[in-house]
């Protein structure tokens, strides 16, 4: 941890040596990359969030005896009436418009490895959003002490 404390405050004897339109240029660009990760991490909670939905959908279907009549969803919106045929195997949507014939085992087993690395990935964005904005938290102090240091001096 001292590692870290030190790191940070040689961040700090940095931004102290940078004039105001440097600090402002930092701060700028922190604030973007900030808002860049977190827009990212919306991305990902909305993914896991449909993968989620997936997985129940899968399960739900798994349960369902064949010759089932069901309404299915082709917009949010609109339904139209169908049969299940075959609930031992799915088209699984793997992007950009292709999509993969798998059992139901598969198709369960790919949505929860997808969810899972989403996660993974999640958990690691929020530990760079986290530093990041504290990078620009702190580039923001001493922008502000620069500038109250220039109004009381002129």
């Amino acid at each position: 941890m001292a590692s870290s404390k030190s790191g940070s405050g040689n961040v700090g004897i940095a931004l102290e040596r940078m004039s105001v339109e440097q600090l402002k240029a930092v701060k700028e660009q922190t604030d973007l990359e900030v808002n860049l990760l977190q827009d990212s991490l919306s991305n990902i909670r909305t993914a896991t969030t449909r993968l989620e939905i997936a997985t129940t959908a899968l399960n739900d279907l798994s349960l369902r005896p064949q010759g089932k009549k069901m309404l299915v969803p082709l917009t949010a919106s609109l339904y139209v009436p169908a049969t299940l045929d075959d609930a031992d195997n799915v088209l699984v949507d793997v992007g950009t418009g292709y999509f993969i014939e798998k059992t139901m085992a598969e198709g369960k087993d790919y949505c929860e490895r997808k969810i899972n690395l989403l996660k993974s990935n999640f958990d690691q964005l929020v530990e760079v959003a986290s530093k990041k904005k504290n990078v620009a938290d702190e580039v923001g102090i001493v922008l502000q002490a620069k500038l109250k240091q220039l109004s009381s001096s002129t």
